[in-house]
């Protein structure tokens, strides 16, 4: 007898529906599973009989036979466990065939005893299920939180294999997940630190506030301990928050990856991802067997975090140009092609030579000149193309450490950044690409830029004496634009464009 179970799978972020096929027949006793299933799912044929046996149900000693389509896809992960088993129970006769388990995705990895576990991905099927038209989905427990905050779709928790073939039967009950998105929203939106933790390091500060204005990429450069690292975990709390979409799609990743936090059905804050300097480049932008995002579509919504960026492997620093460039990443691989999105603010942090006082007044510098270029050359120009902002950031000094008067709290420097964020909102309403400041290409550079004659002179004095380049010349302009944002001015200043110079003052430096 062959029956039919719906259940679903990852694909990218998103999720499609699969529709598991379980054919009873006779002949001799066998078990396969066909349909492009790879790892867990091929495994998951004696976790599913022992399953259905130590539940109380018979498997019959029959040729069993399972189809997960369409077959052209590669399946992989052990949610298919819960709705094979209730295909062949199906199959068999021992449970309904039809009813709800025609209108209800079924997801679960299974238990020997017939306990269901937690599943990666809950959320984008739950979306799959409602974009289908189906009343609703059927998972563990532990996912309804996550699963619960899609509008439009019953979401069901069940413990075991058991009650989910009662509730098919019509002989128990499952109740609907009631999911407060508001409440839920506003919990995991409150942030650990604030702006007004950081001693000292105005001038960083505010290069910190105009980068999150613009969603422009920074580059700090500074001694040991000078407090780079702490300025850049605090990034996200003056960044505007997220959108109820934003967290929807950030969830999902973190989801898929196996790393969303046990009792936390929504990624409500900006993400902050500091990936370690021996990450490798599929760690990085993502691959493995089956492929799962990487640092950078973790990141995606918040901030990258790449502490001692020479230190980083050549070929993985390289690869960051195509998200930095595109805001997604295409892993393509010989049997599919996976984009995972990944636009991100990427925040990086150096010494300005390998012992790390180089220009330092308190400590005199061990290196050799020839050594200090070494080491700055190992980051590339092409992705120095790419940050915006170069900012200095000096060792502290003790009145500034001693000081007990409260910094700025993050909540006063993000009110002025969304602000700045909104007027971008406006200026580039009908240009679904860009979406601040440091997403303009020459054409928006040319129309939005436009600076006066007493700017236009001092630009034309920075770009001679200190030798910038044309890159250099548009990433000025673009932060520019920034800070009068910033400032809530219509036209670039002179004194936009002078502190946006500021910012640049790095490039002899970098590049030798």
């Amino acid at each position: 007898m062959l029956a039919r179970a719906l259940s679903g799978a990852v694909l990218g972020i998103d999720a499609y529906l699969v529709t598991v096929e379980a054919d009873v027949a006779s002949g001799l006793p066998s078990f396969s599973t066909v349909g492009l299933p790879q790892g867990a799912v091929k495994e998951g044929k004696d976790r599913v009989v022992a399953a259905i046996q130590n539940s109380g149900y018979l498997v019959p000693p029959k040729r069993i036979t399972v189809n997960l389509a369409p077959a052209d896809i590669a399946k992989s992960g052990s949610a298919f466990d819960l709705p094979i088993a209730v295909g062949i129970l199906a199959g068999t006769g021992q449970v309904a065939a039809e009813g709800a388990l025609q209108k209800f995705a079924l997801m679960g990895e299974l238990g020997l005893d017939g306990e269901l576990r937690p599943i990666r991905g809950a959320l984008s099927i739950a979306v799959a299920a409602r974009d289908a038209g189906l009343a609703g989905v059927i998972l563990p427990e532990e996912n309804v939180a996550e699963a619960g905050v899609v509008d439009g779709v019953e979401v069901r928790g069940a413990k075991t294999l058991s009650d989910v073939l009662r509730f098919i039967d019509g002989a128990g009950s499952l109740p609907v997940a009631e999911v407060d998105r508001d409440a839920l929203f506003r919990v995991s939106s409150e942030y650990e630190h604030d702006f007004a933790d950081v001693r000292g390091q105005d001038h960083a500060k505010r290069a910190f506030e105009v980068a999150a204005a613009g969603s422009h990429n920074l580059l700090c450069i500074g001694p040991p301990g000078s407090g780079k690292t702490m300025l850049a975990s605090r990034l996200p709390t003056i960044l505007p928050p997220l959108t109820f979409a934003e967290a929807l799609e950030t969830t999902k990743i973190h989801s898929i990856a196996g790393l969303l936090p046990a009792g936390q059905a929504l990624v409500g804050q900006r993400p902050f991802r500091g990936p370690h300097t021996t990450v490798s480049d599929a760690g990085l932008i993502g691959g493995g067997s089956p492929p799962k995002p990487g640092e950078v579509s973790l990141a995606h919504n918040g901030v990258l975090f790449m502490d001692e960026l020479p230190e980083f492997r050549r070929n993985v620093l390289e690869s960051l140009r195509q998200p930095l460039e595109d805001g997604e990443v295409t892993l393509a691989r010989a049997t599919v092609s996976l984009t995972y999105p990944a636009r991100f603010m990427l925040v990086a942090a150096m010494n300005p030579c390998p012992c790390g006082y180089y220009g330092d007044g308190q400590r005199a510098c061990a290196c050799s000149p020839q050594a200090v270029q070494r080491y700055l050359a190992r980051v590339s120009g092409p992705l120095l193309d790419r940050i915006d902002l170069h900012v200095e950031v000096p060792a502290v000094q003790y009145r500034d450490l001693s000081d007990t008067r409260a910094g700025e709290p993050s909540a006063a420097i993000r009110e002025r950044v969304t602000r700045a964020r909104e007027v971008q909102r406006e200026r580039f309403a009908g240009r679904p690409d860009i979406h601040a400041n440091a997403h303009m290409a020459a054409r928006e550079i040319r129309e939005f830029c436009r600076v006066g004659e007493g700017g236009d002179a001092l630009l034309r004095t920075a770009i001679t004496r200190l030798g910038l380049s044309a890159r250099a010349y548009h990433r000025i302009l673009k932060i520019a634009r920034t800070i009068a944002d910033l400032d809530g001015a219509a036209e670039i200043g002179t004194a936009h464009v002078s502190e946006a110079i500021q910012y640049r003052s790095l490039d002899r430096l970098l590049k030798g």
